[in-house]
């Protein structure tokens, strides 16, 4: 689906005269699962977040069929509630209008588990983030168009992949993202997760950006490349932020475990897990991706690290030189 789409029309044609069929899988929960297509010039949508997917082919009995055969292939997928939601007009690079019927069907487990055969990733994104990443504005209108009829209050209303099934009325939705942390002897209070990635050149320099002066974090300040995790792995999110920030591809079988610190940035505020993972190969260039998180990316010498630096990586960086795997900060 490109920009050249058609707004999105609930009239389905008759089947002869589609074939093609895509796959708009949600949780449960208030997030799609999206694929990261291939950059390669002259695909449909190269380098964007769509929709898994394909055409029919001669042993495909239905659209149906078809699509089961291409979530099966892509990427091992089995979702036995697939329904009809809608049709879109798709207008290829000859100019040629193809009907593309529009499936649902609920699965809520981890994409990072699937053997995925086509394109870089899979991952799961709400509506409301959806407007920063590349993709087309009409897979972003039919998410929203789907999500239009869900209710309201998922979190109250959907229990999380594998928790016992209680009553809705007893669920209650997830804290506030900045709840403040407890004080000594209270409750206990989920941590912000985030995962950062610590690449060395072979002229053993590390990777920093610097980032957007109004960010809401560490503005004009040099940091990792990071980002919180969000329903993931850690890993996942790694490898996800290395090609949204910097167009970096890395394999999740090259990544390991360097540090980690546990962090209280400022007194009452929520406590995060900092977890910093070494890749040992990559591939492409840092490039900018995002210029309105980071304006440039460097290397630099860890005997000469630039300034301002976010105070955590840092200490950081020390402790993966001198071979320790953990520090806290700010917990005093």
């Amino acid at each position: 689906m490109n920009e050249e789409t058609s707004p999105i029309d609930s009239t389905i044609p008759y089947e002869h005269e589609r074939a093609n069929a895509s796959a708009l899988i949600h949780d449960g929960a208030g997030a799609y699962l999206l694929h990261l297509r291939d950059e390669i010039p002259g695909i449909w949508e190269p380098g964007s977040w769509s929709l898994l997917g394909g055409g029919r082919e001669p042993g495909d009995r239905s659209l149906e069929a078809t699509i089961r055969r291409e979530l099966r292939e892509e990427a091992g997928l089995d979702i036995p509630d697939l329904v009809p939601f809608t049709v879109e007009e798709s207008r290829g690079n000859d100019g040629t209008t193809v009907p593309i019927q529009i499936f649902t069907g609920h699965w809520a487990g981890d994409p990072a588990t699937l053997n995925l055969t086509e394109g870089i990733m899979l991952h799961w994104f709400r509506p409301e983030v959806m407007s920063r990443l590349r993709m087309a504005p009409s897979t972003l209108a039919l998410v929203r168009h789907h999500a239009a009829g869900l209710p309201a209050d998922l979190y109250s209303s959907v229990p999380s992949p594998g928790a016992p099934d209680t009553d809705s009325a007893t669920r209650r939705p997830p804290p506030p993202r900045d709840a403040p942390a407890p004080a000594p002897g209270g409750k206990a209070v989920p941590h912000i997760i985030g995962a950062h990635l610590y690449l060395e050149n072979a002229d053993g320099e590390i990777l920093l950006g610097l980032r957007h002066p109004d960010s809401a974090y560490a503005g004009s300040t040099w940091h990792f490349l990071a980002g919180h995790c969000e329903q993931e792995s850690a890993v996942a999110c790694l490898v996800r932020e290395a090609w949204e920030e910097a167009g970096l591809l890395i394999d999740p079988g090259d990544v390991e475990y360097a540090h980690a610190v546990h962090l209280v940035d400022t007194p009452g505020t929520r406590p995060r897990m900092q977890m910093i993972f070494r890749a040992r190969n990559w591939t492409g260039r840092p490039e900018n991706r995002e210029p309105d998180k980071c304006i440039q990316w460097g290397w630099w010498r860890p005997e000469a690290l630039p300034e301002p630096l976010v105070p955590y990586t840092r200490a950081a960086i020390e402790g993966i030189r001198s071979g320790r795997l953990y520090t806290e900060m700010g917990w005093s």
